[in-house]
């Protein structure tokens, strides 16, 4: 694989003055030799004026947190990151890359989860150029294999986990966000390596179910919320009652019989399970009457 070589060059300024300075001597040789009617001198001193031209277009610019690659008859000689006016050989063909910071959001999506639902998953991506020689050499655009990678990867978590799950121990979509972001980011960078690039940061942007069975998952949605709320307050009853028969057996507070336990316990689940606030019955006779 091509690794990048860090390479320093001369600086633009300098090299800017020098050849500015010999080509009006140039020029100024060839106003003279031209007066004292040397032809020779002439054509000697034309070629060098066009050498000094040449001499200036090796000169270039390099912005803040930008870089160029340098390559000379298709060999790879070094990348440059110093900010500034350099100049290297006229020869060498230079390559811009950005490496600042970018971000990526993909389209929306349609994959199906991993209990086979129909959704829609979108993902923001942040990233940046770390390696200029892997990313112009080792891909063919690196900023499009970026995108199509990106836009893989999260096909791939989408299919590997459910849109929602009421069961804190399986992890899902829309449930554990932190760790699905964290999956996804690992996911790219894997991706990404071999391009020369580093993946800051990756995140879920949109997710929602297709809109053909968005209605009826809505549904199942709300009942499974209930399922689960009931299934919390049930255990939460029981735990109750268990705690007031037990404190009115060590206090003795009361001795009741299997059978009178029994109406109790559903008495208290059916006020503490129950929609609405119970209504209650005032016993003026006796425990029994």
């Amino acid at each position: 694989m091509m690794r990048e070589k860090e390479r320093t060059v001369a600086s633009g300024g300098l090299a800017l003055a020098v050849l500015l300075l010999l080509l009006v001597l140039f020029i100024w040789g060839i106003v003279s030799q031209g007066r004292a009617h040397h032809a020779l001198g002439a054509v000697v001193f034309a070629l060098l004026t066009v050498v000094d031209i040449i001499g200036l277009s090796g000169l270039f610019v390099i912005n803040p947190n930008e870089a160029k690659v340098l390559q000379l008859f298709g060999s790879y000689t070094g990348t440059v990151k110093t900010p500034g006016l350099r100049w290297a050989n006229p020869f060498y063909t230079k390559k811009r890359i950005s490496l600042r910071v970018r971000n990526f959001e993909s389209q929306h999506l349609k994959v199906n989860d991993k209990e086979g639902n129909p959704i829609e998953i979108a993902a923001v991506v942040v990233w940046r150029v770390v390696d200029t020689a892997e990313a112009s050499f080792e891909v063919d655009n690196y900023e499009n294999y970026v995108h199509i990678q990106s836009e893989a990867a999260v096909r791939n978590l989408a299919t590997g986990y459910p849109y929602d799950s009421h069961d804190e121990q399986v992890m899902s979509l829309r449930g554990q966000t932190a760790a699905i972001a964290e999956h996804l980011k690992s996911e790219i960078q894997e991706r990404l390596a071999k391009a020369g690039v580093e993946v800051i940061e990756a995140r879920i942007s949109h997710l929602a179910y297709a809109p053909e069975i968005a209605g009826a998952m809505l549904q199942r949605q709300q009942a499974g919320a209930i399922i689960a709320a009931r299934q919390r307050i049930v255990e939460g009853a029981v735990g109750m009652v268990e705690m007031a028969l037990d404190m009115l057996s060590r206090k003795e507070i009361v001795r009741l019989d299997e059978e009178r336990k029994a109406v109790m316990v559903s008495n208290l689940l059916v006020v503490l399970c129950g929609e609405r606030g119970a209504q209650p019955v005032l016993n003026t006779g006796t425990l029994y009457q």
